[in-house]
């Protein structure tokens, strides 16, 4: 049998499809805007069908009705990372979550958490019978290679992707057609802060330097001042619709790389329309799982990579909150701690934590003596470079714990300033001038 009587016996409808997952079943659902949004609503319309089934994942886009508490008996989700739609079934019992780095995600599903079904999306069969991954290769792919049962959600809207991305109609159990636009993401606003933040962040950045960007408003803020740079290149767990721009703009051309020279490397994406197009069979875009791209020890090996992320809080110490708010878990360590590392061993890399220097609409500073109670520590003293906000740039690798205390200090916002020195007076004994 070739692969297109293979195709055409494995065709199926959503509902027929999830008919083939059992009561007490783990599923991996493809990651953020690869979710097979069509199999998921199937899967809740069958709940029930079911009892306990483990659904696992990282970033939810879609709508997530598993965690409903009526749902409850039916579905137990399980989040390696925490969106925005499940955040609420954690914080009340009704979900799990748990800690793991991004690059160690595959090796969960090899080791710990053994995966009855994966759900994935894709592109449709290629000539030779192989499906792209497409925006979602991260853990998607290396779930799908150990799964007892392989759903996927064929979608000839999905961009096609070069790299390490291809799946063969062999090893997919059940296919399910479905022609449906991706999930998009609307531009992030890019107020006057972000703006700052992103110009400090941008003052770190050198000619031929390699970035990892995450998403939000201050990565899409520091592409903006990043137009007077020459030949950057890109090895980032994700990029979105700004790396476009600069790609266009003749900024982004990844010539002076040592490490995939001339590619931008990534494992997954989130964007527009105008990312997805650029994306599509583009093979400057080099596609691979998680436990590559997110490597330290992989991307440790591009010369001067620079990371940038983002923090909730950061402490006079150089403790990095990044995940959770007291005890609410709010997201997930995700790549942080693997760019953090993969710069500290890259010949000439930084890494930079940047935020802006206070929440709440300016009532609470980010900069604060004591991390809230009950917070995770993401990034440790020990591993912490920059600190970035709209006052400043922070530099706490190799600074005593005085010196990270002024520097923090002076890049915090006014209003919490004077509070903040007393409490370094009282710990260092030395009066601070701010």
């Amino acid at each position: 049998m070739n692969w297109k009587e293979t195709y055409a016996h494995k065709l199926v409808s959503a509902s027929d499809a999830v008919k083939h997952i059992s009561s007490g079943d783990r599923v991996v659902v493809a990651h953020a805007v690869g979710e097979p949004c069509h199999l998921v609503e199937a899967l809740v319309e069958n709940h029930e069908a079911y009892e306990d089934v483990e659904i696992v994942h990282m970033v939810a886009m879609g709508c997530a009705d598993y965690v409903k508490p009526e749902l409850k008996k039916h579905f137990r989700h399980n989040a390696v990372f925490v969106g925005r739609t499940t955040r609420d079934a954690i914080c009340e019992g009704r979900a799990d979550y748990t800690p793991c780095f991004f690059h160690e995600v595959p090796r969960l599903f090899r080791e710990s958490l053994p995966v009855d079904v994966a759900l994935i999306h894709v592109t449709e069969p290629d000539q030779h019978g192989y499906c792209s991954f497409g925006v979602s290769v991260d853990y998607t792919k290396p779930a799908a290679e150990v799964a007892r049962v392989v759903i996927a959600q064929i979608n000839p809207q999905m961009p096609r992707t070069h790299g390490d991305t291809f799946i063969h109609m062999d090893d997919i159990d059940y296919a399910v057609f479905h022609d449906a636009p991706l999930i998009e993401l609307g531009a992030a606003r890019i107020g006057e802060v972000e703006k700052l933040i992103g110009e400090n962040c941008a003052s770190l950045v050198k000619d031929g330097d390699t970035l990892q960007l995450g998403i939000g408003a201050i990565p899409d803020a520091v592409l903006l001042f990043l137009k007077d740079k020459k030949d950057l290149g890109i090895h980032s767990e994700m990029i979105s619709d700004g790396v476009v721009e600069l790609v266009e703009a003749g900024v982004i051309t990844n010539k002076r790389k040592n490490f995939h020279k001339g590619a931008c490397v990534v494992t997954f994406l989130m964007g527009g329309k105008r990312l997805y197009d650029f994306i599509d069979n583009n093979p400057m875009v080099q596609m691979f799982p998680v436990d590559y791209v997110n490597d330290p020890r992989v991307a440790m090996q591009n010369d001067n990579l620079v990371s940038i992320n983002s923090a909730v809080q950061v402490d006079l110490m150089g403790q990095v909150v990044s995940e959770s708010i007291g005890n609410m878990q709010i997201s997930g360590v995700g790549g942080q701690v693997d760019f953090v590392r993969a710069a500290a061993f890259s010949k000439g890399g930084r890494s930079i934590i940047a935020m802006p220097s206070t929440a709440a609409k300016g009532t609470v500073s980010k900069i604060v003596a004591l991390i809230d109670e009950g917070s995770a520590v993401t990034t440790s003293r020990n591993d912490v470079d920059y600190v970035v906000t709209e006052y400043g740039v922070a530099k706490l690798k190799g600074k005593t714990l005085r010196e990270r205390a002024e520097a923090l200090i002076y890049i915090a916002h006014p209003d919490f300033r004077a509070e903040l020195a007393k409490v370094y007076e009282e710990r260092f004994c030395r009066i601070l001038n701010i």
